[in-house]
């Protein structure tokens, strides 16, 4: 491994705002909700409320929508990236990746429980809390896109190939998001883009040690990236939806992150020596991906996991 590399581990225990892992997570003074960790505060914080107006214009279906995408995205990725919680292959990986989970986690919380306000507001007051959409949805009610919801088999590369692109992404979507008329989106972009902005200097770093390292960790992290690659297109469609509220000014045209996005991979690629994949793309089924509640067998075993105590338990709080 080159020597002039940022020491990861280091760079894991400690947040991007300087405070360490350990002891955020053990400061609990102050927090009423014994779920802080998981994302309670960013909306009040801001000065927005989960039960903020609709912005004026909109269609609360639209919104509860897209709230559901984002937030699925966050949660099911979250889901994967726990999985590496005692099979990482050092202790600072393993808080970085637990650390990166949480902060996608705290998202998916705040979208959720957004949505199903929205949705409440808008149908006939019988809305669903983030327990219920997390917990209860079946597969295709599930809104968000393959990438988030591919195994890596415990393939330390493939999992950080996955974190790059993802986090790369969706990073370009919270940077347009801050100027949402939804003042919960907007809020969660605010403390996103600090998030994610770590989430993809973490990957970035451990894609360049990987890439232009060894021969056989080089050929591991271009395998890993020819893998996850033929996810990468569903990640820049347009849905209805989102069309609708881009006009609102409520929304962010994920087409338009494209050249950011393509821009940030390859001065990675260039950096880690590692070639540009050239994979064909998986395409729709009748016109409908992810966003449309079509999703890869993957899903079912992430459910079957992140759900089973819940639906042994109906009810059941924690």
């Amino acid at each position: 491994m080159n020597t002039h590399h940022t020491d990861v581990g280091e760079q894991a225990v400690t947040d991007t705002d300087g405070t360490n892992a350990y002891q955020s997570l053990s400061e609990t003074t102050g927090h009423d909700d014994p779920r802080w960790a998981f994302g309670t505060g960013i909306v009040e914080e801001s000065g927005a409320e989960i039960t903020s107006p609709v912005p004026e214009g909109v269609d609360p279906a639209d919104l509860a929508a897209y709230c559901l995408m984002l937030g699925d995205d966050a949660l099911i990725c979250s889901h994967r990236i726990s999985e590496w919680v005692s099979n990482a292959p050092e202790l600072e990986e393993e808080v970085a990746l637990a650390n990166t989970a949480l902060d996608l986690l705290g998202q998916a919380r705040l979208l959720l429980a957004r949505a199903g306000h929205v949705e409440r507001r808008g149908s006939d007051g019988a809305g669903r809390d983030e327990d219920e959409l997390a917990y209860l949805r079946t597969e295709a009610q599930f809104r968000h896109v393959a990438m988030a919801e591919l195994g890596d088999g415990l393939d330390f590369a493939r999992a950080i190939a996955r974190l790059l692109i993802f986090s790369s992404w969706r990073l370009a979507l919270l940077h347009r998001l801050l100027g949402s008329a939804d003042p919960v989106l907007a809020a969660v972009a605010g403390k996103g883009v600090k998030e994610l902005t770590y989430h993809r200097d973490y990957a970035a770093r451990w894609t360049l040690r990987l890439g232009d390292g060894t021969a056989g960790s080089h050929a591991r992290m271009q395998a890993a990236l020819d893998a996850v690659w033929p996810y990468v297109e569903e990640l820049f469609r347009t849905s209805d939806e989102e069309r609708r509220l881009v006009a609102a000014g409520v929304a962010v045209d994920p087409a338009e992150t494209r050249a950011e996005v393509d821009a940030v991979l390859d001065e990675v690629f260039a950096a880690a020596t590692l070639a540009r994949p050239d994979r064909p793309q998986i395409g729709t089924i009748g016109g409908r991906s992810g966003r449309q509640g079509v999703h890869t067998e993957h899903l079912g075993h992430v459910l079957a996991e992140m759900q089973s105590l819940a639906r042994q338990h109906p009810g059941a709080t924690w």
